[in-house]
């Protein structure tokens, strides 16, 4: 019998029907439905990884080396899957002890069985105490100091590396020819600036967390601010150093390789942490919050913008542990509102940005796509196949409500009772309702 038909009539008990693909083997074989995605197992390593890493981890690891692929629009051929997952109700599925020791027989008899293979190398390898500053650094440097010209490859020219705020046309539709990316990332910069009241010339600006700078230059620069940005990226301080030295901003902008926990040059007027949270951990939560709260002068606006998940995997799930940002956690934005004010803060907005993040990853993964040739010769063919398995799932994760991302608003109460944001007496904020955009 063929490897594809072996690896059929194995499968069935678990999947409960035919195979959600069109499955093609390493003996050239074939099985499963022809109007389904075309997957292909280049080597029974691909079986051997699933083996000992069942579920997505194991398949990511096959995918990113090569030894699995998918023919066609990964994208759509990931949504069928999870379709059918959700339709035969598949994450219920135990396999019985009989159907485990086919699979077995099967992969023994495929010439899958074996020691555990290495890791890809572009998995992760970080070491040392779960959050301590030297194991931080290093999940960081995994992830932001791939290299600069890579991420510009990707980016705006902004170098915005969190969700966008469309406020205009949805992406793909006939609306929104002179509205793209770049707008929708210039939208939400000024949506930050003016959220925490920025506005007077001078006023103290932390950005904890300020990635390639473009909330840092454009709060200067727009906004007249005195910004303190910091990171813990080496490659990220470079990168801003040589842009604030561009636009001689040398004078209005610092940028410090610094952790949340080493400030101590507080206060400041306004306070913003864009998608950083999601490092500092569980533990060390209340810690980065309270870390918030005494950088911030009474009265100031202190803004955060974080991805939020439930479910067992805080992380984001085992390929993004792995392969992306080790340690990451996320959590329901109720919990993150309660560490907010246990911190002192008082929560004034909460502004759920879901739908963004789908257009906004869609518009980074079409730049990915058309430069792909550009992406393999610069990181190579493994790091693109991460990255390209990166942004399909996770805008799917967003499209499909598994992860979210909220803009928290709070301010500093001020000594005299009542909380301000710049001197406002209230926030006014000219935006497009986010129902209007679909």
């Amino acid at each position: 019998m063929t490897v594809a038909a072996e690896l059929e009539r194995a499968l069935r008990p678990l999947v409960r029907g035919e195979l959600p693909v069109h499955l093609t083997g390493w003996d050239g074989s074939v099985a499963g439905p022809v109007d389904a995605p075309r997957v292909v197992l280049r080597s029974p390593n691909a079986l051997r990884r699933i083996l000992w890493s069942p579920g997505e981890l194991g398949a990511a690891q096959a995918y990113v080396t090569g030894e699995l692929d998918v023919e066609g629009d990964l994208d759509a051929a990931l949504k069928h899957v999870w379709q059918v997952v959700h339709d035969r109700q598949l994450s219920a599925v135990r396999p019985r002890p009989a159907t485990i020791a086919r699979l077995v027989r099967v992969a023994r008899k495929l010439g899958a069985i074996g020691r555990p293979l290495p890791a890809p190398a572009t998995q992760s390898n970080v070491r040392g105490r779960l959050h301590s500053m030297l194991r931080d650094r290093a999940v960081i440097s995994h992830h932001y100091d791939l290299s600069n010209d890579f991420y510009a490859m990707i980016l705006d020219p902004q170098m915005a590396y969190s969700c966008a705020y469309f406020t205009r046309g949805v992406p793909g539709t006939p609306d929104d020819a002179d509205y793209g990316i770049v707008d929708a990332q210039r939208d939400k910069l000024d949506l930050v600036c003016r959220k925490v009241g920025l506005g007077r010339p001078g006023m103290r600006f932390l950005d904890v967390g300020c990635g390639w700078g473009s909330l840092s230059l454009h709060a200067a620069e727009h906004f007249g601010a005195q910004v303190v940005g910091i990171t813990i990226s080496a490659e990220q301080k470079k990168f801003i150093d040589a842009r604030i030295a561009e636009r001689g901003l040398a004078d209005r902008v610092e940028i410090r390789l610094q952790d949340y926990r080493e400030i101590t040059d507080g206060p400041f007027d306004a306070v913003a942490s864009l998608e950083m949270g999601e490092h500092v951990g569980e533990k060390n939560y209340a810690v980065y919050a309270q870390a918030l709260f005494d950088n911030a002068a009474p009265g100031a606006g202190v803004l955060i913008q974080q991805m939020s998940r439930s479910g067992k995997h805080p992380g984001g799930g085992p390929f993004i542990e792995s392969f992306i940002v080790p340690d990451m956690t996320m959590r329901p934005v109720g919990e993150t509102v309660n560490y907010l004010e246990r911190a002192g803060l008082e929560v004034r907005d909460v502004q759920a940005m879901r739908e963004h993040y789908v257009w906004t990853v869609e518009a980074w993964l079409q730049t990915f796509e058309s430069r792909w040739d550009d992406v393999v010769s610069m990181v190579g063919a493994e790091m693109a196949r991460v990255w390209r398995l990166y942004l399909v799932g996770g805008g799917l994760s967003f499209e499909q409500g598994r992860m979210g991302v909220d803009q928290i608003l709070s301010v500093k109460p001020s000594s005299v009772g009542a909380a301000s944001l710049g001197g406002r007496a209230s926030l006014r904020v000219s935006t497009v309702p986010t129902a209007a955009l679909r």
